[in-house]
């Protein structure tokens, strides 16, 4: 029976390659389904024996922990450096799109609002 090791949904190319790597260089016996267009298929990495299945498990994990300390770091480096999320930091870098998105925002808002308010 298959086991499913990991879904594919949203994980970034450099992160499948590096998965693929990972189980090419431990021989990790492993099929891959693509993940669908329209998600209705969500597609993954695969293996059929459970002895490899938990050998890859085991694997995967390790590699998780290493990535989100290494994606942490960088994140953190990217945040030291000046750079940044948030709307102040967006204003800043580009005033006129921040601007324009929250006006957006706020009139949506008022619109979805509107037929509730009239009622009282």
């Amino acid at each position: 029976m298959p086991h499913h090791l990991m879904n594919l949904r949203h994980v970034p190319d450099d992160e499948a390659e590096e998965i693929r790597a990972l189980f090419e260089a431990h021989d990790v016996r492993y099929y891959e389904t693509p993940p669908s267009r329209w998600g209705i298929s969500m597609g993954g990495f695969w293996v059929h024996d459970p002895e490899e299945a938990q050998r890859a498990k085991t694997l995967l994990q390790e590699y998780q922990n290493q990535r989100l300390h290494s994606q942490r770091e960088a994140y953190e480096q990217w945040r030291s450096q000046g750079e940044g999320g948030g709307v102040w930091y967006m204003l800043r870098k580009k005033p006129v799109r921040t601007l324009a998105a929250l006006l957006a925002i706020l009139t949506i808002g008022a619109l979805s609002l509107l037929p509730f308010i009239r009622i009282g």
